[in-house]
């Protein structure tokens, strides 16, 4: 099954994605994508719920918006360095065990919004990423019972501004947090729809050029490691994301280093998980 919000910022309904690409709307379904909506089994629900109601719930226009396919997490969870390739076209070494930063989730924002270059920023980077949403409490999870606790699996673009995450004093966290610097979507994948999750293509275009073209075979750490190893230092919740790193390509890695300006368009994609876009604009 796949999830999707859709709507005006700050007003989004649930809906869903049907295998035709019809999307449908699912708000007297009488739940939104949250916390609670996972804790509760919601998905497994809302497939039985489907069953009797399908053909009562309203097309939604593929001209409507959609947002963030979950409703505010309590974290999410990045992984860095985690494709051998990225790491040495950042300089840095292969990482010994997983590189753990957070990103503010007031970052997040609907797949197709604009980007905002943050005030002052001149070294804006794009990062294509797998996130992995968990699906129910997880503390101490071992690596062979890690993905009983994935609910899905959804495309993230994991916006870096690398003066503030490398230059200044401090954790990664100020260069990974700016507003819309989270865009997800176009949709939640449930874990049964990717069959493979550690082997899936995945891509980026910077005004149509491809810059990021990998698969996530290159993870150094896969799904089972990053979720069990996470687990040790911090309970994950319902809904919370770990995104699991970005493959070689970003601008960071380029010579001469090629950072985002305004009216550039980037598009990005993973196998199964669709495509998203986002213009590029000034903060004003």
């Amino acid at each position: 099954m796949k999830l999707i919000r859709f709507g005006k910022i700050n007003q989004e309904k649930p809906g869903v994605q049907l295998n035709n690409d019809t999307r449908i709307d699912v708000s007297n379904f009488g739940e939104d994508y949250t916390e609670t909506f996972f804790e509760t089994n919601g998905i497994e629900r809302l497939k039985k719920w489907l069953e009797t109601n399908q053909l009562s719930c309203s097309v939604i226009s593929n001209d409507t918006r959609l947002g963030s396919p979950i409703v505010r997490p309590s974290k999410i969870v990045c992984v860095g360095l985690n494709y051998s390739m990225h790491a040495k076209e950042a300089g840095m070494a292969i990482p010994k065990e997983p590189v753990l930063f957070f990103k503010a989730t007031s970052a997040i924002v609907g797949p197709n919004d604009d980007l905002i270059i943050p005030k002052g920023s001149v070294k804006t980077d794009w990062e294509v990423e797998l996130g992995v949403v968990i699906g129910k409490k997880a503390s101490y999870v071992s690596e062979a019972d890690a993905l009983n606790y994935v609910a899905g699996y959804v495309l993230h673009n994991d916006y870096s501004e690398r003066e503030f995450q490398l230059e200044k004093e401090g954790q990664w966290v100020k260069g990974k947090s700016c507003d819309t610097f989270a865009p997800l979507g176009p949709f939640l994948a449930t874990k049964e729809e990717i069959k493979k999750p550690n082997n899936l293509n995945l891509w980026l275009k910077l005004n149509g050029e491809v810059m990021q073209n990998s698969n996530t075979s290159d993870f150094v750490f896969n799904i089972q490691e990053v979720v069990s190893y996470i687990s040790q230092y911090m309970t994950l919740l319902p809904g919370d994301i770990i995104s699991t790193g970005t493959p070689f390509g970003v601008g960071l890695g380029l010579d001469p280093q090629r950072y985002l300006k305004p009216g550039d368009i980037v598009e990005l994609g993973i196998e199964g998980l669709g495509t998203s876009k986002q213009h590029v604009k000034a903060y004003q």
